[in-house]
């Protein structure tokens, strides 16, 4: 049996840092987990994506597809697809919209899981489960690396699996004390932040 992930094995990889970071979904945090540092070691990588398929498994949800958000979503998702031998397909960001990337298409009905890297508010799995549903898929499940937005299952009525689940305070800009504190802020990440 493979031992599961823990927030360890990210800080060592570096994937975990602190500090004053402006998250995607434009919350402030003094936390960023980055983890794509942690799934550039293909072993890691590896590792992740059988812990995640078995995780999928357990949810007795049979899927047809794996589908992940570009960039943070297509390490894990590849490496969880090829775990359980499903096909692979990713949605990027083009003009402010999520679409699905060009040349993926989906069958009507086909059963999709939705494979993420870190979910805070949810977001882009959310505008993930929107383009497959307008495109005729049927989305059975979520899963990620690390859940970080303070619910159990922020999907609620889809089942959802994390590897690793984490509790960092996170701020309305307006609230944050590292504001108040006047230290500087980084954005990390690949989706742009509206301010």
């Amino acid at each position: 049996m493979t031992t599961p992930l823990t927030l360890d094995d990210l800080t060592a990889a570096g994937a975990h840092r602190r500090g004053h970071f402006r998250l995607s979904s434009g919350l402030h945090s003094g936390d960023y987990l980055q983890c794509a540092l942690f799934l550039a070691d293909p072993r890691r990588a590896e590792r992740a994506g059988r812990l995640l398929a078995a995780a999928v498994s357990r949810l007795e949800v049979e899927p047809e597809l794996i589908v992940s958000p570009a960039l943070g979503g297509l390490i894990i998702g590849h490496e969880t697809a090829r775990t359980l031998e499903l096909p692979f397909i990713f949605t990027e960001r083009q003009e402010g919209n999520m679409t699905l990337r060009r040349g993926f298409a989906v069958r009507s009905g086909q059963r999709a899981v939705v494979v993420e890297d870190v979910v805070t508010t949810g977001k882009s799995t959310r505008e993930v489960i929107e383009v497959l549903e307008k495109a005729g898929a049927r989305v059975i499940a979520l899963a990620s690396i690390v859940n970080r937005s303070g619910s159990e299952n922020p999907f609620d009525n889809l089942p959802y699996a994390a590897l690793l689940t984490v509790s960092f305070p996170t701020w309305d800009p307006a609230q944050c004390p590292l504001c108040a504190e006047g230290r500087p802020i980084e954005k990390p990440g690949s989706r742009p932040v509206s301010l």
